[in-house]
């Protein structure tokens, strides 16, 4: 069977919502493997709890090992086996790469972790773990196939999320690969290894009906916001910043700063005004405008933050967010958000979408019956 100018929906190189249409060489199918057995040997995965005096920049999983290997005197492992499959190894260090945009953001989103911090975050490790593992078990099956992904396309999807993910700088994409130990490369290999995955998923999809009109524009209406260029959005917000440390009170610690811009919020939902509350309490160049910033690109925002307060509707008084400075309290005032492509130029990856939907059962029973034939071995 032969697959040729296939068309994607989600990259799923980082679990973001990002689509990207790409065109991938005609691939050959030949027969799957022998059957093989599963195996897994789980044990539980430990995040340290948060003390008053931790401080998490929120910015990525290795900023958390090197916190971690401040306060602990026994050795620390950098890099180690999450998973084999079929003999080959998934590290903990693609994990947490993967992972680290998610950490970052539950990160500044919940300064005191707690139980949905964990919850959200178990959720998120235990899906690029799957993700990962179905990957590699995609990738043997692709072994047997005379294929190739071009470069050119590698290229255009590593381009993608250096603009989505980390706001159009390469650095900050290299710098993350090197906490993790990962190099450009290895990096440009497995964006390679997922457009085969993307590939080899999509000629599940060939047998499908072709999809109707009405279900195209559908579809387009329901996910036409998260096709936008979102570098061109742009915000208006107020927002109290107050530092996890004030050198106007030697007695303040991260935990007291963050008792008192929690009870900032309460006097803001208990109705006093955002702009006055900001004016006396805020500690930042701002603070005079009431914490006004008007019309600020989201380039100019970290990524995390982005996501937190760009979700956020209209109105919406954010609870504190940690930054590696102290905490921020947010309201969103306006969002400007870049406007969607036309259906004109995204057509052909919205109607592969409906074509997996009315075929998702034939995936399913694919990909599990790929599982069951493979040797899996789960190490965390």
């Amino acid at each position: 069977m032969i697959i040729s100018q296939v068309a994607f929906g989600f990259i799923l190189i980082h679990p973001v919502l990002a689509f990207s249409p790409l065109a991938i060489s005609p691939l050959t199918l030949k027969t799957p493997r022998e059957s093989g057995v599963i195996h897994c040997s789980r044990r539980p995965f430990q995040i340290p709890k948060q003390t008053p005096m931790t401080k998490f920049p929120a910015l990525t999983l290795a900023s958390m090992a090197l916190t971690l290997m401040s306060v602990r005197s026994e050795p620390v492992v950098v890099n180690a086996i999450a998973a084999k499959v079929n003999g080959s190894i998934v590290t903990t260090n693609e994990v947490n790469f993967m992972l680290a945009p998610i950490f970052a953001q539950l990160a500044t989103q919940y300064p005191r972790r707690g139980p949905e911090f964990m919850k959200r975050f178990k959720e998120a490790r235990d899906n690029i773990l799957k993700e990962l593992i179905d990957r590699q078990i995609i990738l043997d099956e692709f072994k047997t196939m005379g294929a190739s992904i071009p470069d050119n396309v590698v290229d255009g999807e590593v381009k993608r999320q250096v603009r989505e993910l980390y706001s159009g700088d390469e650095g900050k994409l290299r710098d993350e690969l090197k906490k993790n130990m990962l190099t450009m490369d290895r990096f440009r290999e497995m964006t390679r290894e997922q457009l085969v995955v993307q590939a080899m998923r999509s000629q599940q999809y060939t047998d499908a009906p072709p999809p109707l009109p009405n279900e195209i524009q559908n579809e387009y209406n329901k996910i036409k916001t998260n096709l936008r260029d979102t570098s061109q959005d742009k915000i208006t917000f107020r927002k109290i910043f107050n530092p996890s440390t004030d050198p106007a009170n030697p007695e303040a610690t991260p935990e007291t700063q963050l008792e008192l811009a929690e009870d900032i919020v309460k006097q803001i939902n208990g109705g006093k005004e955002f702009e006055e509350m900001a004016i006396t309490y805020s500690k930042d160049a701002f603070a005079e405008q009431g914490g006004l910033q008007e019309d600020l690109p989201r380039t100019d925002l970290s990524p995390e933050f982005a996501a937190v307060i760009f979700e956020a509707p209209e109105g919406k008084v954010i609870d504190p967010l940690l930054d590696p400075r102290g905490y921020t309290i947010v309201k969103v005032i306006s969002k400007n958000l870049a406007p969607p492509p036309p259906l004109s130029k995204v057509r052909s990856m919205v109607e592969d979408r409906v074509r997996r939907k009315k075929t998702s059962k034939k995936y399913e029973h694919w990909i599990e019956s790929l599982r069951k034939r493979s040797i899996i071995d789960i190490r965390i």
